[in-house]
């Protein structure tokens, strides 16, 4: 029987996918506490916009025919305030944005920053709340492993590891001509091992295109110069060369997938539920690996995982 053949009725056989087999297992056990990060924080991120509004200090109504109080009227509320300590600081100007005057004030090692109301002077709150810093924390840890700019990069480099991860298991996915449909569906009247089996190889049959949008998109977010140089080569001297074009579209809207900040709450929901997949999937997958491992010490439990496989 040759190779295609072999592939194509029995994949076990085949180098490729004992290879890729190895290759999956390995990656996604190393990478699994990463991935799971990934996968709660980006699910909570989705909804980013929305905390970051219900998190910051309420400010007031922008009125630009309102009477804007002096540096010197503010200064002098935030004293009366905060006796014994200095102002240090006083914003100037009142944007349409951001209608309120920050103060900082300082008494000995204690520093508030506080933001005031430009027309009655009230205490607004602080000028950076702790749920907002919270937020903050979240997004950094997500973007850039709290690492900063060296975070992002290892966040791509990872992230093509995890690109991988989804092509050594679409590689393995494929059960043979005879068996492909039960790939793509969970047998839930069977035992938990041969479920949990089913869970794994359907859910990441559905979900492969968007995991492995969610891989290359991070790649470019962690890693963006060698998508726009591309996309500045192709464009040509007058930026309208049609495949660069295309990658510069293409990695707009893998972005846009990767983080699912629609402006619609129903799919953002989706996208909140969809997101926590991959830890799913790292959890199934630890469960069957443990399992094969566990088979040498308990011969009934390898005789249970092998009919589930």
């Amino acid at each position: 029987m040759g190779v295609w053949r072999k592939w194509v009725r029995q994949p076990q056989t085949v180098f490729l996918r004992k290879a890729a087999f190895q290759v999956h297992l390995w990656i996604g056990l190393a990478l699994g506490l990463y991935i799971v990060m990934l996968s709660i924080t980006g699910s909570a991120l989705v909804f980013r916009r929305e905390m970051d509004v219900a998190f910051r200090t309420p400010l007031p109504a922008y009125d630009e025919k309102a009477t804007i109080l002096t540096t010197e009227q503010i200064t002098e509320r935030a004293l009366a305030l905060y006796p014994g300590y200095t102002v240090t600081f006083v914003s100037q100007g009142v944007r349409r944005r951001n209608p309120a005057i920050a103060v900082d004030l300082k008494r000995g090692d204690d520093v508030k920053e506080r933001l005031f109301n430009p027309y009655t002077g009230a205490d607004l709150g602080d000028s950076f709340p702790w749920r907002s810093r919270a937020l903050l924390w979240l997004v950094n840890l997500h973007d850039e492993l709290l690492l900063n700019r060296t975070g992002r990069w290892w966040n791509g480099f990872l992230s093509g590891i995890v690109t991988v991860l989804c092509l050594t298991g679409a590689v393995v996915w494929w059960p043979g001509s005879m068996r492909w449909r039960r790939g793509m569906s969970i047998k839930w009247s069977a035992g938990w091992r041969r479920m949990n089996f089913d869970m794994h190889s359907a859910i990441g049959f559905w979900m492969f295109l968007l995991m492995l949008i969610w891989g290359i998109s991070g790649i470019y977010l962690g890693i963006p110069d060698p998508f726009t140089s591309a996309s500045e080569y192709f464009a040509g001297p007058n930026g309208d060369g049609k495949i660069g074009l295309w990658i510069e579209t293409t990695m707009l809207w893998m972005t846009r997938l990767h983080f699912g900040r629609w402006r619609n709450i129903p799919l953002q929901i989706l996208w909140v539920i969809l997101g926590l997949v991959p830890a799913v999937l790292f959890v199934s997958g630890t469960i069957m690996w443990w399992q094969r491992v566990m088979r040498k010490r308990n011969p009934e439990t390898g005789r249970a995982i092998a009919r589930s496989a």
